[in-house]
């Protein structure tokens, strides 16, 4: 859909964040007498007559009945919604996931022999869509140092087309600079797309921030409950809007109305949820700071970790995701810590209502930084991963507390 207003029925200028929560995407032609959105299924829309088929065929617009790959008024109000919460926005499209919308972006704006900056801390997934299918199409990918600004001028040459972001990084959370960042690609013509699902737009406002693509998995804060996957990408302006638009329609990309309908209710909460979670996350964070187990607190909204400056610059919130390194433990005592916690569970994704927990080694996929970082210690190199739910924080605290005695008991 393309950019909306932000006006409401009396024509006043929705500002506050959670009025637009809980406003957007709701126009009174979709939802009538109810309040949210209905779910319209349909693979056939019918039309009065063939003028009206002709017209529909020709002028191919948002917004308009045409066949149920275009998409109906759930997964409109949906589209419209997501722009608006996004500062700058001009349109944004749906992906069935949030790797769909990161690969369908990248071959929105790449063509072969183009060249596609990475950062070193990107998702995984993301660095598999750059060195497989993008590879396979001809596209080179290059990774590059995600704090490293004075260098990154250097990375560029006159292939190069888009750099793919990500802030911070999903798992060692790195800040970077991304104004700094995409002031430079900006003056190399190339396109900055973020993936800014830790942030989001409350968070985190990629485009007036630089970027020109905002990617989020709407799986995560979007969804909130863990049970439907789908992406986004929202332009910041119509030209790059147009071209996601036509990649998404000849890939013959569709979400579910139904699970466009789940977002549109997760999305009205979003806010209260993120707020939630974030103070629940710097309690617990706090708390570990200050353990003789804990190496490395990975958490950019605790003054004195990596990036916090930058974060505390360039972001308005947080979330529940973060991390620490384990200080001279094995494998195996990192297994038994995971294994004994009881209130999170063991698994991928996070946003969701509840907390989650997993185990990472950077060393395994990093090709531009070195992990552990040249200052620390070699010994203290394994992650773990916290997604912080709505739990209470301190039952979170006190089972995280017998999981470090189960460790050291390994």
């Amino acid at each position: 859909m393309s950019e909306n207003d932000g006006k409401g029925k009396d024509g006043a200028k929705r500002e506050g964040i959670g009025t637009k929560l809980v406003e957007a995407g709701r126009r009174e032609e979709w939802t009538g007498p109810v309040v949210n959105p209905p779910v319209w299924r349909a693979s056939t829309h019918l039309y009065a007559n063939e003028a009206e088929r002709k017209a529909a065929n020709a002028n191919n617009n948002d917004g308009q009945f045409y066949y149920g790959r275009r998409g109906a008024p759930t997964q409109w109000a949906l589209c419209e919604a997501l722009t608006e919460i996004e500062p700058g926005g001009f349109g944004t499209i749906l992906y069935p996931s949030g790797t769909a919308a990161i690969a369908q972006s990248l071959m929105a704006v790449l063509k072969p022999g183009d060249v596609l900056l990475v950062t070193d801390n990107a998702y995984d997934p993301s660095r598999n869509i750059a060195t497989g299918i993008l590879k396979r199409f001809g596209i080179e990918p290059r990774f590059f140092d995600p704090t490293d600004v004075a260098g990154f001028p250097d990375r560029f040459c006159e292939r190069t087309k888009a750099v793919l972001f990500e802030c911070p990084g999903s798992l060692t959370m790195e800040v970077q600079d991304v104004p700094a960042l995409t002031a430079i690609a900006k003056a190399k013509s190339a396109v900055s797309l973020v993936d800014n699902t830790w942030g989001s737009p409350l968070g985190f406002p990629a485009l007036e921030r630089g970027c020109d693509i905002s990617i989020m998995s709407l799986t995560k804060h979007v969804s909130g409950h863990s049970d439907v996957m789908m992406g986004s990408a929202t332009a910041r302006d119509e030209r790059l809007y147009r071209r996601l638009r036509r990649t998404a329609q000849q890939l013959g990309n569709i979400v579910s109305p139904d699970d466009a309908a789940l977002m549109l209710r997760g999305l009205r909460t979003m806010e209260v949820r993120l707020q939630r979670e974030t103070e629940s996350a710097l309690a617990i964070a706090r708390w570990l700071q200050d353990r003789d187990e804990v190496a490395h607190l990975l958490c950019p909204m605790i003054a004195g970790c990596p990036g916090h400056d930058i974060w505390k610059r360039d972001f308005t919130g947080g979330c529940g995701l973060f991390s620490f390194v384990l200080k001279g433990r094995t494998i195996e005592q990192r297994a038994a810590f995971i294994d004994a916690l009881d209130l999170f569970g063991i698994g991928y994704s996070w946003g969701g209502f509840e907390s989650l927990v997993i185990p990472f080694d950077p060393a395994e996929i990093r090709s531009a930084t070195p992990w552990p970082p040249a200052n620390w210690d070699s010994d203290n190199r394994l992650g773990i991963r916290l997604s912080i739910g709505l739990e209470d924080p301190k039952d979170l605290i006190k089972d995280l507390n017998q999981a470090f005695t189960a460790m050291d008991q390994e």
